[in-house]
């Protein structure tokens, strides 16, 4: 298979390759002129002036009755004062001051003497309840100075001071131009091979998030003919294009040749990962850029330099960018070839900002979705690991100091807690990870998490997490609170084409196991000694996954035969079942917080009717008292 990469280029090098070029052909931010009363959002090209005071005559603060101050002093409760007709007029807040007044009597400090008299036990001294002329805004006054953001208070301001037009920058237009044979517009029943296109959906919301419109062309099947007559509409209708997929080098990647066809290919290929496909280039004096097909790449993408080209477009600085220091959960491993973007949960405990890395996949969308943080290894750099300090930098939005970290063996019912957590309103956020029930033992000994999931087997006692916690806790430090029961058994095709009838039966069929540490992969190993039969008989023992809800999906698929697991992930997916035994799935719990608020809510949200309701939909489950 052709490679046909141009550059290898670390990031900063090619940024500053493109923004030259853009530079050089006159690509910039473009000004018009809007309503006042429409410029939210919108940033200005110039400082703008006021044209009018605010307010433009003195006008009454309340309801009441203006007067001349002189005629009130002396009134006093002692010695009240009587206002004939002829020395006050009647105001509502916002009335112009008559001439010959300077104040104004609130209406609560007036009492009615008859024949239109009214009596003050009060002075009120000169433009007491008046607002002057200028008070807000004086004419000449700068109201915003050039290249702010403008906000609903300075649109109202703008109006306020007489400026009913102003010049902002222009938003640019985005072209977005989806391609791909096997990409398909949305839908919830796709045929095998086809790929749902929802990369222009996320592109469509960072874009307006970077103060850009976007506008979204026909998913283009991959000729490069199609491609090229594509970006030429694109090129005529917007100020940028953005090219989905065929940015690579494969057979049908055409996204470099058409960009070179139409205009200059500066940088094929990025020394990042994910994103090491992008194309940067330029066409009819406007930015082309093709991104990885894979969303994860794409984003990376996006983020590290779409961003920059929109704020050179539309005048929006970058996103402010917050790093904390953040001590890694787990060992992380890098290649040196490549700058790489790690997506990180984040919590604290006992005042130390904890950092626990997602799955790394360039397709795996929902890394950015849990995600509350990038950590970037630095090329040339093989990792960090567990307990370093490391910088992250937080996504817009994120506050981790309140957020419960729960690690350890998979099961859907934590999600289903930190759902009914969320529902109730509960002050702050759950967070967990898939690391097998040792990888909980090890975080909550290491102090990396609050709590994390267990189901341990003892094979020689048959009783479930206890004699662990004794051998890995033996001075205390740790709780073993009381979980679910729940049912493990061999997850099989419907209808159970091959006829499995216990676990003796996967030396003939495709295995797909947990990984190493798991509590599941435990239970394999108890069954394979407890059965006489080697790992090396089963085909797929190597084959590692990290949730239950994963391993169903290989066997619904047929890329498995069968695979250990709980029932209610073969139940979600239609999968047969053969029950192999009841197992504690339990929560280790560090000792230090085994009364925190958080910890608790978690606990009683788990034992609530709420919640059985959902784990007998789910099935298999039975709370343990």
């Amino acid at each position: 298979m052709k490679r046909n990469y141009l550059n290898n280029l670390p990031l900063e090098e090619a940024k500053r390759l493109f923004f030259d070029h853009l530079k050089a052909v006159g690509f910039g931010a473009q000004t018009e002129s809007v309503a006042s009363a429409d410029a939210c959002g919108r940033v200005l090209q110039n400082a703008v002036y006021a044209k009018i005071c605010s307010p433009h005559y003195n006008a009454s603060a309340m309801d009441g009755v203006a007067v001349k101050a002189s005629d009130t002093f002396g009134a006093s409760e002692h010695s009240p004062l009587t206002l004939t007709r002829e020395r006050y007029s009647v105001v509502d807040t916002g009335d112009p001051i008559p001439d010959g007044c300077d104040a104004v009597i609130m209406v609560e400090d007036l009492i009615e003497a008859g024949d239109g008299k009214l009596t003050i036990l009060s002075a009120v001294h000169p433009w007491q309840n008046v607002r002057q002329v200028g008070e807000d805004i004086c004419m000449g006054d700068m109201i915003a100075p050039s290249g702010t953001v403008l906000t609903p208070a300075l649109c109202g301001a703008l109006l306020a001071g007489g400026v009913t037009r102003v010049d902002v920058l222009k938003k640019p237009l985005v072209g977005i131009i989806p391609t791909g044979d096997e990409i398909v517009p949305p839908t919830d029943d796709p045929q095998k091979g086809e790929i749902i296109e929802f990369n222009s959906t996320v592109f469509s919301a960072m874009l307006r998030e970077c103060g850009a419109d976007a506008k979204t062309y026909p998913i283009t099947p991959d000729k490069k003919d199609l491609i090229r007559s594509a970006l030429e509409t694109a090129l005529a209708e917007c100020d940028i294009v953005l090219i989905s997929a065929g940015s690579s080098a494969g057979r049908d990647d055409y996204t470099s040749d058409v960009i070179a066809s139409l205009g200059t290919v500066l940088v094929h290929g990025l020394a990042i990962k994910p994103g090491k496909p992008a194309v940067l280039g330029e066409a009819c004096g406007k930015p082309v850029i093709g991104l990885p097909g894979y969303p994860v790449s794409a984003i990376v993408v996006m983020d590290e330099i779409v961003a920059d080209v929109l704020s050179a477009a539309s005048g929006h600085s970058n996103r402010t960018r917050r790093t904390r220091t953040a001590v890694l959960g787990q060992k992380v491993v890098s290649s040196l070839k490549y700058t790489e973007y790690i997506r990180v949960t984040l919590g604290m405990i006992g005042g130390r900002l904890l950092a626990s890395a997602l799955p790394r996949g360039a397709g795996v969308i929902t890394s950015f979705t849990k995600a509350d943080g990038i950590l970037t290894v630095p090329q040339n750099c093989e990792g960090y690991e567990a307990g370093e300090e490391v910088e992250v930098r937080l996504l817009d939005g994120v506050d981790p100091s309140n957020t419960l970290i729960v690690t350890g063996s998979h099961d859907p019912l934590i999600d289903e807690v930190s759902d009914l957590l969320q529902k109730s309103g509960a002050p702050f956020r759950v967070r967990s990870t898939h690391v097998g029930s040792m990888g909980a033992i090890y975080a909550v000994r290491a102090g990396l998490a609050h709590m994390g999931g267990v189901h341990l087997l003892d094979g020689e006692t048959g009783l479930y997490n206890d004699s662990y916690i004794e051998k890995y806790f033996p001075n205390g430090g740790a709780v073993l609170e009381k979980g679910v029961r729940r049912v493990q058994g061999l997850m099989v095709a419907k209808g159970n084409p091959l006829h499995v009838k216990d676990f003796r039966d996967v030396v003939r069929v495709r295995y797909v196991n947990r990984q190493r540490g798991a509590g599941t992969r435990i239970l394999c190993d108890h069954l394979l000694a407890k059965h006489g039969m080697r790992a090396q008989e089963i085909d797929g023992y190597t084959n590692e996954e990290y949730t239950h809800t994963a391993v169903a999906a290989l066997i619904a698929a047929g890329n498995a035969d069968a695979g250990l697991g709980i029932y209610s992930a073969a139940k979600m997916y239609d999968l047969d079942f053969i029950p192999i035994c009841d197992e504690e799935y339990d929560f280790l719990i560090s000792a230090e917080y085994a009364d925190d608020p958080m910890v608790r809510a978690f606990l009683a949200a788990l034992r609530s009717d709420d919640c059985k309701e959902r784990l007998t939909r789910m099935g298999g489950y039975g709370l343990e008292e």
